[in-house]
């Protein structure tokens, strides 16, 4: 059985148990920032378990891409890890609970796929009776039938619904057993689990204590890998048809016999595996970078570089492997072909990168290696390792490897311990989301208890609204008075709440002898908008009737930038590619921020052409429509949607005429006009393969050009031409400037050879070597160094020491040829000990070092000093 046949019957199984058959979400998961990767079946219905939205559908079936890399070093060695895999997953919200589930599981492993009975176990939780009597039922002896603890087989993520879990094993037989005490739950290649069925039945409060609920769940896992392992009659899952051809590519690139197994079967696994992940993951929107997900993209990318280096490979070639699994998983997953060509470049502009990465990483680890060596030292640091790993991205297994080539070993356990604090520095950081998520759980009550708000600002700006809940300091107030800061939820409102990169409205609340300001508004849970409130006069109480006002001009401001960033967005595909894609906005009332994928600095003809056609646009005055639909029908019309965004049944939709259509909640012009005129403030790189766009329109796009206006006619005024002929002016400036820049040069060079005459006088000769410490009439370090060429080029052998003030910082610089560095010179030792007397620091390689310093009464002694130690150094091995 094909994977394709597998997956679908797994979906038609469930379809006719009337389930609803959803579409894969995102790798990124929507508006969840503690979770990089979407990585169970679960994960898109979270708000659904823990209770912050409520479902659509309480039947769902779904196959999820997902992606977990905490296992990463498991990958290619057990018959179980990957990194990239797809979920397989029925779920119920308050409808069926485990005496559905179970029979149901058993009747399509073991007729829809037709697995043998006797060859599947099953585990349950040790408390859970429920669950082993209607295992029983279905027909599993109870020899099959495995009690297992908490660790393995109850599901919970803190405070929140949890619940016991019970899972499919297939035995692959005693020959693949770990030994005499093998069972069910081992971690060896014997049992594999192929569906984890959860039982979403208990609430977890703070305290630790387990309370039933009232409306249970059924969340199910069947991974499709391993699924297909076991019907295919493999023994992993890259012996399956979703692995082959990706395989046969690798194999045929690295010129290596897969089939052998042993190194060469890993580095093959490994690249596939990670191949896949990065393809996928770059088509739902990451970029390789150097922080969050981006960085998980890059350490993937690079883990696969490096296993292919090993063999030899050191020409880019997994752009190779991408477009073999955009060949198989291309047909289920449309958004693979969609992107090919933005995939495909990535990965090859990535790979070329590392390459260049590890070169330079190299050259890095080589300096290390030669100061441990110098220092009399066996063992590079595991600090030294660790800062070539996270700054360099270079592999802890190859710093060991050219280590071990050099005869030194690396401190593993000091690298785990800088891996260690940098966790804990992240773990920290995690922390501070603590009281978000402790003020979600109270107005989750809160919204359960009844309070509810509807958002009406599509259609008003002010209308009379109830306040129904006052908060202060986290508890609920029944009043505010005049001062106090609180947060607030009306029953109605006109206010906008933050989202999708649009800031919130501000505005009023007003009633008799009432004044409230509106700071913020957010929208914690589903359904619940809260406005940060703070009370200018009066006294606002829980069951006052307000007038809610938006600060209509904020508002109209806002909306100006959020269409333009929409015919931006379509503009940049029209000059750019297809390939370009929204990876974060802003928009705010004075300017609007837009991140898209691209791979290069625009270049001034594709700004200007961009802009242009921006502007045409507004200039052509189109309606802007807004309305809502399904989302199957929003995206049968080619509406955009956002990555990391999610999307319920309904969606609102904003079309601007045939220019722009886009899935959008924000707030928008009627008609683009509105938005006057729009200009490009400014275009960079924020991280690795992503720019950013930041632009105005309305009154800030004119103060802007007015202000270049008088910028340019204050440099006409300065230079004393007519504004007309100020290009030329400037060019003519810039011409002599150079020619005075050629001259300086030219002066300086003249300089430096009367100054080496009068250095080559100073050069004495200490056993045979010639020694020069001489303080130098410069500090610039490019000036020193070629001062050390001329040197080196006039006496052929010899150790230098200069050292030269420049507003009140000192630069030494020591060179020791390499006849000399075989007896025990080394310029990086020596110029540490001479930057401590100048209260500074440097080091470098045995031939060259450079140090600076911010004591330039401390200079001549350093030179003293340096010639002390070159001496004792030369008489020492005499």
């Amino acid at each position: 059985m094909e994977s394709e046949e597998i997956r679908q019957l797994f979906l038609d199984f469930f379809a006719a148990r009337e389930h609803r058959v959803l579409p894969s979400a995102s790798l990124i998961p929507a508006n969840d920032p503690s979770l990089l990767w979407t990585a169970a079946g679960m994960v898109p219905f979270k708000p659904y378990f823990t209770g912050t939205a409520a479902p659509e559908h309480r039947r769902v079936t779904t196959c999820q891409k997902c992606l977990r890399t905490p296992d990463i070093e498991s990958v290619g060695k057990t018959a179980r890890h990957l990194t990239f895999f797809e979920m397989l997953g029925n779920f119920s919200f308050g409808d069926y609970f485990k005496e559905e589930a179970i029979p149901w599981a058993w009747e399509l492993v073991t007729r829809g796929y037709g697995l043998p009975p006797d060859k599947l176990w099953i585990s349950v939780y040790r408390d859970d009776d429920e669950a082993y009597r209607l295992w029983r039922k279905v027909g599993v002896p109870e020899a099959r039938i495995v009690r297992l603890g908490k660790e393995t087989n109850f599901w919970e993520i803190g405070v929140g619904p949890c619940g016991p879990c019970s899972e499919i094993h297939f035995d692959f037989g005693p020959e693949h057993s770990c030994g005499p005490d093998c069972g069910v739950g081992c971690n060896c290649d014997r049992f594999l689990e192929i569906w984890n069925l959860v039982f979403i039945q208990f609430y977890r409060d703070e305290a630790g204590n387990y309370s039933p609920l009232a409306q249970k769940g059924i969340d199910t896992g069947m991974g499709l890998e391993r699924i297909a392992t076991v019907l295919q009659g493999g023994k992993t899952a890259f012996d399956t048809d979703l692995f082959r051809d990706v395989i046969e590519e690798i194999a045929e690139v690295l010129k290596v016999d897969y089939g052998a197994g042993g190194d060469v079967g890993r580095a093959v696994k490994v690249i596939a595996d990670h191949t896949r992940a990065v393809t996928f993951a770059i088509a739902d929107g990451a970029l390789p970078s150097n922080e969050g997900r981006g960085y998980v993209i890059r350490r993937l990318l690079r883990r696969a570089i490096r296993f292919g280096k090993l063999f030899g490979c050191e020409e880019p070639f997994l752009d190779r492997v991408a477009v073999r699994v955009i060949d198989k998983m291309g047909m289920v997953y449309p958004e693979l072909n969609q992107q090919k060509r933005h995939i495909l470049r990535t990965i090859r502009i990535e790979e070329g990168r590392f390459l260049e990465t590890l070169s330079l990483g190299t050259e890095i680890l080589n300096r290390m290696i030669a100061d441990a060596r110098a220092q009399g030292q066996g063992t590079l640091s595991g600090e030294a390792a660790f800062k070539l790993y996270d700054t360099y991205g270079f592999p802890l297994e190859l710093t060991e490897e050219i280590c071990a080539e050099e005869g030194l070993t690396v401190d593993r356990q000091g690298f785990a311990t800088a891996m260690a604090q940098q966790r804990e520095r992240a773990r920290q950081a995690r922390e501070t989301t603590e009281y978000l998520g402790e003020r979600e759980r109270f107005y989750r009550e809160a919204r359960d208890a009844g309070i509810g708000s509807r958002f009406t600002g599509y259609y008003v700006l002010e209308e009379p609204a109830r306040v129904l809940l006052i908060v202060k300091n986290g508890q609920r107030v029944a009043t505010a008075e005049k001062g106090e800061l609180v947060e607030v939820v009306l029953d109605t409102t006109p206010f906008y709440a933050e989202a999708g990169g649009q800031v919130c409205d501000t505005g009023v609340f007003t009633g008799p002898g009432l004044l409230a300001a509106v700071e913020h508004v957010d929208r914690p849970v589903e359904n619940i908008i809260v406005h940060r409130v703070k009370v200018v006069a009066g006294t606002l109480a829980e069951g006052n009737i307000v007038t809610a006002s938006v600060d209509a001009l904020r508002r109209r401001q806002t909306a100006r930038n959020h269409t333009a960033t929409h015919l931006l967005h379509q503009s940049l595909k029209a000059v750019l590619g297809a390939h370009v894609n929204q990876a974060g906005s802003l928009v705010t009332p004075d300017r609007l921020r837009f991140d898209f994928a691209h791979y290069e600095a625009l270049t001034p003809e594709e700004l200007e052409r961009v802009e242009a056609m921006v502007n045409q646009a507004i200039l052509a005055a189109i309606p802007v429509e807004t309305f809502e639909t399904t989302l199957a029908e929003a995206r049968a019309l080619g509406a955009v949607a956002l990555f990391g965004e999610k999307y319920g049944e309904r969606v609102r939709v904003v079309k601007i005429g045939e220019f722009s259509i886009e899935l959008c909640g924000g707030t928008h012009l009627k008609n683009t006009a509105e938005a006057g005129f729009f200009k490009i403030v400014t275009e960079g790189s924020v991280a690795s393969g992503v720019r950013r766009i930041e632009a105005v329109t309305g009154e800030a796009a004119l103060s802007y050009i007015n202000g270049i206006l008088r910028d340019y006619q204050g440099i006409a005024e300065i230079l004393k031409v007519a504004p007309r002929n100020l290009a030329a002016a400037v060019k003519a400036l810039a011409d002599q400037v150079k020619e005075l820049a050629r001259e300086n040069e030219a002066l300086k060079d003249r300089l430096a050879a009367g100054e080496v005459q009068d250095l080559l006088q100073r050069v004495e000769v200490i056993d045979g070597v010639n020694v020069l410490t001489s303080r130098v009439g410069t500090a610039e370090m490019p000036r020193l160094r070629s001062l050390i060429d001329i040197l080196r080029e006039r006496l052929g052998s010899g150790v230098f020491v200069l050292g030269g003030v420049a507003e009140d910082k000192v630069s030494l610089i020591v060179a020791v040829t390499p006849d000399l560095v075989k007896r025990g010179l080394h310029a990086g030792m020596l110029v540490k000990e001479l930057a401590r007397l100048v209260d500074g620091g440097g080091g470098g390689r045995p031939e060259l070092a450079q140090a600076g310093g911010k004591n330039p009464a401390g200079l001549e002694e350093a030179l003293r000093f340096g010639r002390t130690l070159v001496q004792e150094k030369l008489r020492g091995q005499g």
